[in-house]
């Protein structure tokens, strides 16, 4: 099984998320701390997230499907018992769970894109 955290504004417009079963295990909506460029660039400072379960064999298959309607300057992360995956606008990082060099490669990506260095922070 993996589990993982979709926030819903990460999502481009007249998009959805369609194919998969995922089993919600939490729907919380919560203030953002933004960073003065993400202020600037009008994110909304409330977010809605999903944490969810989805069997392991479909942590590809989501990736992928995530990789195609995720806005620039945003990530869905999700993991196994094994792996880590950490998934941007056209862009996924599959590690070992644990693994630094991994880890750094996708949070180095991640400031490239200005998002801020608390907001780089999944759990594995």
């Amino acid at each position: 099984m993996i589990k993982g955290t979709i926030i819903l504004e990460s999502l481009r417009e007249e998009t959805a998320l369609t194919g998969f079963r995922l089993l919600v295990r939490e729907v919380g909506r919560g203030r953002a701390r933004l960073s003065e460029q993400q202020m600037a660039a009008g994110l909304p400072d409330v977010w809605c997230s999903i944490e969810f379960e989805l069997e392991e064999d479909r942590a590809g298959n989501l990736s992928d499907a995530l990789s195609k309607i995720l806005e620039v300057g945003w990530y869905a992360n999700f993991s196994s018992e094994t792996e880590t995956f950490i998934v941007f606008s056209g862009r996924v990082f599959r590690y070992p769970r644990g693994q630094h060099d991994g880890r750094a490669e996708a949070q180095a990506y991640g400031r490239a894109l200005g998002i801020p260095e608390r907001q780089l922070d999944w759990s594995e």
